[in-house]
């Protein structure tokens, strides 16, 4: 067992973790726990997010209700909810996650299950301490199309083609936005008031509506 503490997360790792452990382990605990798991082929890091790493969530989640409320787009959030496959040997509770494109699929739905289910259309990964599980990996088994991943200094998109995640510049749910242009707003976010930011970032995409 390997304990990291930091400003922004604490993380457990534990190996050799067999899928029916993983699954006892998150029913046991519930989805009201503080933690959040991420399986990878016996791996399982339990992070717990702190202060530093839940504004940061925060502030992702209001660009992408902006984002869809300007453009007219219907969103779902899933929030934290757990994303696993069996067959896959992978499961992840994202930071953030919606379903976007795929939005009118899962309308009306109070549980999910991605053996038959699509998965999200968006995830949003903060990890400020390095993870010791390879999410890219797990997300990919999972079939996320898009997902945008925060390290605290970088964020970059990565688009899901032929089972590999390929870095983008622009995101695939809101083709307007470029990751340069997110990364802004997520760097004025450290030291702007909350409100202040968000009259901004509305402007913003209001006005790369018009021009578009």
């Amino acid at each position: 067992m390997l304990i990291k503490s930091t400003p922004a997360e604490q993380r457990t790792v534990l190996h050799n973790v067999s899928g029916e452990t993983f699954e006892a382990l998150r029913k046991d605990t519930g989805e009201d726990r503080g933690s959040r798991f991420a399986y990878d082929c016996g791996v399982l890091e339990i992070m717990t997010p702190l202060f530093e790493h839940e504004n940061t969530k925060i502030q992702f989640d209001r660009f992408i209700v902006v984002l869809a409320e300007e453009l007219g787009i219907e969103i779902r959030s899933a929030g934290s909810t757990t994303l696993n496959r069996k067959i896959s040997k992978r499961g992840i509770e994202p930071d953030i996650c919606y379903y976007i494109q795929n939005e009118l699929a899962i309308r009306g739905k109070q549980t999910l299950d991605l053996e038959n289910d699509p998965p999200p259309d968006l995830a949003i990964e903060i990890d400020i301490t390095s993870s010791s599980v390879n999410k890219l990996g797990i997300y990919s088994g999972l079939g996320v199309i898009e997902l945008w991943k925060y390290d605290g200094q970088n964020l970059k998109f990565y688009q899901l083609i032929e089972g590999q995640y390929v870095e983008c510049k622009f995101s695939i749910a809101f083709p307007i936005v470029s990751v340069s242009e997110i990364s802004i707003f997520v760097e004025q976010s450290k030291s702007m008031g909350e409100i202040a930011l968000l009259k901004s970032f509305r402007a913003w995409v209001r006005k790369k509506i018009k021009i578009e």
